[in-house]
């Protein structure tokens, strides 16, 4: 699971860091709200961990463009203790959960896994769907009328992603440190190998989406 955490106190930062890797969480960290909104909408993330005190753009806002933006990337609040107006506007503005400093990490350790399981959950019952396609991240399934074919993990984990950013365009930079992992050896020339294996098999089902190639920008998944 990788994880945006948006902390301007550099050696608090670093600490929750710290102790999220030796959790098995992968962890990027930004020190200002410009950068940590930067890093937000690229969608890439699972969970992200946002303080509200921040220089340049403050939490909230941060938390507001997200939402604006599309990205439904579930959010920890980070506030001061007893600022319940900062709590009430954060959850109404689409925040998922928050903490009140100064905090244990045995706690946020517990509400990451709490909103995971909740992913979890509504990936049970939750359909992924584009045009007349539909896709079940759990069973790798992909479905179009009454034809359905099974996809490998990375198809269907790449084909996940630009359902989730459709119609809007995803880089092959994106794809690769999404799918593959920011510390993988993938070149560009995978990305369009995969590709071109899930528009044969939208194809096979004659379905009236179309992942379009976008030059020098990307792909991007239509109806």
């Amino acid at each position: 699971m990788r994880i945006l955490l948006v902390e301007d106190e550099t050696y608090i930062a670093e600490a929750i860091a710290h102790v999220l890797k030796k959790n098995r969480y992968s962890v990027d960290l930004a020190f200002n709200g410009e950068d940590g909104l930067d890093n937000g909408l690229t969608g890439i993330y699972d969970m992200i961990v946002l303080d509200i005190m921040l220089p340049k753009l403050d939490g909230l806002r941060v938390l507001e463009q997200l939402r604006a933006n599309g990205i439904e990337t579930p959010v920890i609040l980070l506030t001061a203790r007893g600022e319940t107006e900062d709590k009430v506007r954060g959850l109404d503005n689409g925040a998922d959960d928050y903490l009140a400093k100064p905090f244990h990490t045995d706690e946020l350790l517990a509400r990451l896994r709490a909103l995971g399981r909740r992913k979890t959950e509504w990936l049970k019952d939750g359909i992924l769907k584009c045009g007349d396609l539909e896709l079940d991240p759990l069973a790798l399934s992909l479905r179009c009328g009454s034809e359905t074919i099974q996809l490998p993990l990375k198809e269907s984990q790449l084909l996940e992603l630009l359902m989730l950013r459709k119609n809007m365009v995803t880089s092959k930079e994106l794809i690769i440190e999404k799918i593959w992992g920011s510390d993988t050896d993938a070149e560009e020339n995978r990305v369009e190998m995969y590709i071109s294996f899930l528009r044969k098999k939208i194809g096979q089902l004659e379905s009236n989406a179309a992942i379009q190639t976008i030059r020098n920008a990307g792909y991007v998944l239509k109806p």
